[in-house]
């Protein structure tokens, strides 16, 4: 029987690849989350990015376990904001706010 392989593995395998990227995938999906707030998606590609730097490191960075990270980190996921913060710090970076437009004048 043939294997066929996923979005993810094809995804991790580029940036494995071309780490250089990674940088701008990641404000690509965090731009993305913030017009259609699919954080499933959102996870799915943190998911990624985590596997290429090392999940068992991230874990430990962080102060969870390797499966505990990979259960966070999946689709049906949810996160405190606190621990996706901690990730992305283990990965170096960090969630910061961007203006969009002005609030509405009431």
């Amino acid at each position: 029987m043939r294997k066929f392989r996923t979005l993810d593995e094809f995804e991790e395998e580029y940036f494995r690849k071309h780490p250089e990227e990674i940088d701008n995938y990641l404000t690509e999906i965090f731009q993305e989350y913030a017009e259609d707030n699919d954080s499933g998606a959102l996870l799915a590609s943190l998911r990624v990015v985590a596997r290429v730097r090392g999940i068992s490191e991230i874990a430990d960075q962080i102060g969870m376990t390797r499966r505990g990270l990979q259960k966070a980190l999946s689709s049906n996921g949810n996160p405190r904001l606190e621990n996706v913060n901690s990730i992305m710090k283990a990965l170096g970076y960090r969630l910061t706010p961007q203006k969009i437009m002005p609030p509405a004048a009431e």
